[in-house]
Order: C-alpha cells, then sequence, then structure tokens
C-alpha cells in the first residue's frame, strides 16, 4: 500500500511542476494554436492563409 502511495506522491508532484513550468516559465508562443490566427495576407481578404 505504501508503495502505491508513494508513487501516486510522486506522480502528482511532476504533473503540479510541469504545470507551473509552462504556466510561468516557457514562451507562449510554444502553445499558441495555428487555426486563432487571423491575419490575412493583403489588403483584400484572398482567403490565402
Amino acid at each position: 500500500m505504501a508503495v502505491i502511495q508513494s508513487l501516486l506522491v510522486y506522480v502528482i508532484v511532476a504533473l503540479a511542476v510541469g504545470y507551473i513550468l509552462k504556466k510561468f516559465f516557457l514562451p507562449k508562443t510554444l502553445f499558441a494554436s495555428k487555426k486563432s490566427s487571423n491575419k490575412s495576407c493583403g489588403s483584400d481578404s484572398c482567403g490565402c492563409h
């Protein structure tokens, strides 16, 4: 039983550290979705994006 508890603690701590690193230390451009960019390539909406 103690082995399962230790494993769960390590998994939860690893997830928490990963979340904190993602949230505060990694640049947001790594996780930006490519779909949400609404930039057009010219003055008219030619649909080339």
